[in-house]
């Protein structure tokens, strides 16, 4: 495995996407869109593509829904229930989402999206690596290393289903700045859609570790990546 260091920086996700898949006329999914930002971009670089985003988090929800976009639909809904018809998509996109899916659920999720893409249809997952110095920080009040573990293990499971087969495997490292400590608690730990149950210890110990990282400018940190394209047999 490269080292950390090594590895590619990429600044727009979606051209590591593109460089695997041809993108225009496709019907996407994209499964915990957030804020759906890749997908708007998508769109503006491939007008023939249609995307539909699912998001669980009512708040980020009601403000994808007030954003309306050519071609961009919005569902309220989980991966592990998806309220779409059978063979509807030619690709399905879990960024950064797959491990947001609650552990006993992960397999019903990656079972649902086998059912609504077309056979030959493509599931594109980009999942953090548990390391790094941003990671470092976050895990001081949210370690997620059991839940991006079990993630990958729920891919390597659903590929011994006879359903799917990986065809692409890819790590890179992708930048990610915060002009200071308050930036960074706003941003990484407030989301919308979790309650990381912050008090003033918590957030002073987070601050302790960040602050010596952050310089005038503010902090540079890269967040690695790793990404894996199975097709849907």
């Amino acid at each position: 495995m490269t080292p950390l260091d090594q590895l590619p920086l990429i600044t727009d996700e979606l051209t590591v996407l593109a460089e695997l898949l041809p993108l225009d006329g496709l019907d996407i999914l994209e499964l915990g869109c957030g804020s759906a930002r890749l997908a708007r971009t998508l769109l503006q670089r491939y007008p023939g593509t249609r995307v539909t985003g699912l998001e669980v988090d009512v708040r980020q929800h009601a403000k994808n829904l007030a954003e309306p976009q050519k071609a961009l639909t919005f569902i309220a809904a989980g991966a592990e229930a998806i309220p779409l018809p059978a063979a509807s998509f030619d690709l399905a996109l879990m960024l950064k989402s797959l491990h947001h899916v609650p552990l006993s659920a992960m397999a019903q999720a990656l079972s649902e999206v086998a059912r609504v893409l077309r056979p030959g249809g493509y599931l594109y997952v980009s999942e953090p690596i548990y390391d790094g110095a941003m990671n470092e920080v976050i895990r001081l009040y949210n370690d997620e290393g059991v839940v991006r573990a079990a993630a990958q293990a729920a891919l390597d499971v659903a590929l011994t289903s006879g359903v799917w087969a990986q065809v692409a495997e890819q790590r890179f490292a992708t930048p990610v700045h915060f002009e200071n400590f308050a930036d960074f608690e706003q941003r990484m730990m407030r989301p919308t859609f979790a309650d990381h149950q912050l008090d003033d210890v918590k957030i002073a110990a987070v601050r302790a570790v960040f602050e010596p990282l952050c310089g005038p400018a503010g902090a540079d940190f890269t967040r690695p990546m790793h990404v894996r394209l199975l097709r849907r047999l």
